[in-house]
């Protein structure tokens, strides 16, 4: 059985930091790029950061040089380092993975990070 599972989200001043964690299971973690989307209310789900398929790393103009993700292999868990937290940021996040070859895709089941004085 495939899981995925998130960890992590909260409520937090801005200018604060948080981060993220998603575990998987039930599928071979080296054979799916890992990455991390968002959705807030109202608007449509959005990429925040990735692995891409040869392992390097993309992520969206508005979290770059603040959200940093990772991965351990051996833990199979992929995470999301969230520094400087802006009002913006506030969403759901969806840990997600991505099959390298064909189109197998799995959706963890979110986690609300809201960026709140």
């Amino acid at each position: 059985q495939v899981q995925l599972v998130e960890s992590g989200g909260g409520l937090v001043q801005p200018g604060g930091s948080l981060g993220l964690s998603c575990t998987a299971s039930g599928f071979t973690f080296s054979s799916y790029a890992m990455g991390w989307y968002r959705q807030a209310p109202g608007k449509q789900r959005e990429l925040v950061a990735t692995f891409t398929r040869i392992g390097t790393t993309n992520a969206a103009d508005s979290v770059k040089g603040r959200f940093t993700i990772s991965r351990d292999s051996a833990k199979n868990t992929v995470y999301l380092q969230m520094n400087n937290l802006k009002p913006e940021d506030t969403a759901v996040y969806y840990c997600n993975a991505k099959a390298h070859f064909g189109v197998r895709e799995y959706w963890g089941q979110g986690t609300q990070v809201t960026v709140s004085s």
